[in-house]
């Protein structure tokens, strides 16, 4: 068991270095100045936003959106062959709403995935400077496109993780622990610019592999959005955000990321149906379906966060000071992204629970894979 503590405390300690670094230099989207152009001068932004099947959050979104305080936008809505409820809320809307644009989508071809194709269909009829593609769990702060803008001056592409609003138990316990990983496993400053620790003649090459972005909320400058082809160069992503991201980084552009505490908000799921059958669809896709790499980090993980707990009931005295050592580290961590993102720190004393659910997740995924069974989301088959 000592080797296996050791092997985790190398992994916490990396954490630790990259967490530090994230934790100072992850920007928050709230800390930009808002835009001051007048509504002469400021540039249109075209909020886009693609809805299947979304009766349960589709008005908070839509109503959000529409209640900026930028001076001149549009908002733009595709139905994308919805089956529920959200073809008669946006009938509604758009009947009593005249800066709302309520789009019927197009049947989806054969060779494109739903949410690319929902948001090629926005791309075409925006007629903004701008694109902000928000998601329709999504709510925005009144302040959120003007400070989105401003942020716009100094990049080619933006990108906003949000402030999670988990409310059930199984939110509780999963949903936090994407933010962990984002934290704890990315230098978001190579999101941003080339590692100069790397090799000049390979910097640029390497770039896309550290790409990363939140498909919730991503603004680009239409001209970049153009030149790297918009959602059609994504068109059979699952993962398209990232893909998108990588994208914009081999074209040369700049993408910025930021944090969405005070602007840009988010409840991602409402049911443990709901959560497991989401992740599912693109968990095993994040790792590049790589059979390897996806079973070596899945043993990290149980090494990391199961193992020390298990030490520390069942070591002896050393071994169970060095897992308290790892639990602690760890649990600060969590602690600490608790109090950025106000989610309850209590909840992250059941870190070992969390791991071992997305242990059985990663099973399911793995079983997908080598039976070829899709995932199924919005009613339609993924993968």
């Amino acid at each position: 068991m000592d080797i296996l503590l050791y092997i985790a405390a190398t992994y916490i300690g990396f954490t630790v270095f990259v967490f530090v670094r994230n934790w100072f230099g992850f920007r928050s989207l709230s800390k930009q100045s808002s835009s001051t152009s007048k509504a002469s001068e400021a540039p249109l932004v075209s909020i886009c936003i693609p809805a299947r099947n979304e009766e349960a959050v589709i008005e908070h979104c839509v109503t959000s959106a529409l209640k900026q305080d930028y001076p001149n936008f549009e908002v733009l809505v595709l139905d994308d062959n919805s089956t529920d409820q959200t073809t008669e809320i946006l009938d509604k809307l758009s009947g009593i709403i005249n800066n709302l644009h309520h789009l019927k989508g197009l049947p989806k071809p054969d060779d494109w995935l739903g949410k690319p194709w929902a948001c090629h269909q926005l791309s075409e009829h925006a007629k903004g400077s701008y694109l902000i593609f928000i998601d329709a769990d999504v709510w925005l702060e009144e302040d959120a496109v003007s400070k989105a803008v401003q942020a716009l001056q100094t990049s080619d592409v933006i990108t906003v993780w949000p402030k999670q609003q988990v409310v059930s138990f199984w939110e509780k316990l999963i949903i936090p622990m994407i933010y962990y990983g984002l934290y704890t496993l990315l230098p978001a400053k190579y999101v941003e610019q080339n590692p100069k620790w790397l090799p000049r003649n390979l910097r640029q090459k390497m770039a896309p592999q550290f790409a990363a972005a939140c498909g919730q909320f991503i603004a680009f400058n239409k001209k970049a959005y153009s030149a790297i082809g918009g959602h059609s160069s994504v068109k059979q992503e699952i993962v398209e955000d990232v893909e998108l991201a990588k994208t914009i980084k081999r074209h040369g552009f700049s993408i910025t990321m930021f944090d969405g505490v005070g602007t840009v908000n988010c409840r991602m799921y409402r049911s443990h149906k709901e959560i497991f059958e989401g992740l599912r669809k693109n968990f095993f896709v994040g790792f590049g379906r790589n059979v390897p790499l996806f079973l070596f980090m899945a043993s990290m993980q149980f090494i990391v966060f199961v193992v020390p707990f298990l030490a520390l009931f069942f070591g002896d005295s050393g071994s169970q000071q060095l897992a308290a050592i790892l639990i602690g580290i760890f649990i600060i961590q969590r602690w600490l992204l608790d109090f950025r993102f106000g989610w309850n720190p209590i909840v992250s004393l059941l870190q070992p629970v969390t791991i071992l659910w997305y242990e059985v997740l990663g099973i399911r995924c793995l079983w997908d894979h080598f039976t070829g069974k899709r995932a199924r989301w919005k009613g339609r088959e993924v993968g």
